[in-house]
């Protein structure tokens, strides 16, 4: 081989390994919300393009699929901001959920000035990579709803959740975290919004169950002792409570303030998705604007604990002694 060649064989990037992290790497995104389709995992995530010193640029939401963990199809922007006339800015965290055949995603954005502050919208789509549209014409919540928070930005990050009698749930909010039934056309509330703020609750609760035992999964922060946010987690025997907090899951993400906690059991394993801001592009490190999505092995104890999540570049690429998942 002449040494020239040598030289650019030496110089050539390496492919980074099947199932490593971060997942995505060809874009900045953030809060990641799984939902499992037949033989399909679908990640949805929202899109950071903040330049420079900005701290966050959203306006559209992403979504890609795997049916092994190791390839992801991206599909493309499903919506943006500008979908829901309503709404000015900020397309922050989401999440999708299948019922009755049809995927039904809400978000967080920035109303308009007729009701100021953060909102929950809804929309609705046949499949789980859209075309998505607004289904309601209007925010399904509010700043106004929840006038006991102390400042405008509560109202974001809502997880929904459809329990084993069909009744579906959502919970969203930051510093405060609140709760409440949807009435079945999945576009309205259904009776009170409660509070259920578990132990250092900052924003991004995630709603599951395994088992017969529910769980509010959360990003956390002790603002007496930590700068960054961590992953923390509460458990009761009804979605309605009483809630338990069982402690820290996860460290802070690499170089981020934020994280965001999203889980699924695909194929016989659980899953914790997260964020950090450990990915370059270019000339763009990650920052607070500019984050990128993760995944990790999710294991419990026979208690139903959680098993505390080490984050890791490998990620998932190294496997661990296989447990049973939920039964």
């Amino acid at each position: 081989m002449l040494p020239w060649a040598a030289e650019s064989l030496a110089q050539e990037p390496t492919s980074p390994t099947p199932r490593s992290n971060p997942l995505i790497r060809d874009k900045f995104t953030a809060d990641p919300a799984p939902l499992v389709v037949g033989d399909r995992l679908y990640l949805y995530v929202g899109h950071d393009e903040a330049q420079r010193d900005e701290m966050f640029n959203m306006r559209e939401w992403l979504v890609y699929s795997t049916t092994d963990m190791a390839t992801w199809v991206d599909h493309g922007p499903i919506m943006q901001v500008a979908d829901f006339a309503w709404a000015k800015a900020d397309a922050w965290a989401s999440q999708t959920i299948e019922k009755d055949g049809r995927f039904w995603f809400y978000a967080a954005v920035e109303h308009d000035d007729t009701h100021p502050g953060k909102a929950i919208a809804v929309a609705v789509s046949d499949r789980p990579t859209g075309p998505f549209v607004d289904a309601k014409g209007a925010a399904l919540i509010t700043h106004a709803m929840t006038p006991k928070g102390t400042h405008s930005w509560e109202d974001i990050d809502p997880t929904v959740f459809t329990d084993d009698d069909g009744t579906t749930w959502i919970a969203w909010g930051n510093r405060q975290c609140y709760i409440a039934r949807l009435k079945p056309n999945m576009i309205e509330i259904d009776g009170p919004i409660t509070e259920i703020t578990p132990p250092h609750f900052e924003e991004g609760p995630w709603l599951h169950k395994r088992g017969d035992l529910y769980y509010l999964t959360y990003a956390s922060l002790d603002r007496a002792t930590h700068r960054d946010e961590k992953v923390s987690y509460a458990t009761a025997p009804s979605i309605q409570g009483p809630w338990t907090y069982r402690g820290e899951l996860t460290g802070s993400g690499k170089y981020s303030f934020t994280i965001h906690p999203g889980i699924a059991t695909f194929k016989g394993r659980d899953y914790l998705f997260l964020h950090n801001a450990a990915l370059t592009i270019g000339d763009q490190n990650g920052a607070i604007g500019r984050r990128a999505v993760t995944a990790h092995y999710l294991q419990y104890d026979e208690d139903g604990s959680m098993k505390p999540v080490l984050q890791t570049d490998e990620g998932i690429s190294v496997v661990p002694e296989r447990q049973p998942s939920a039964r």
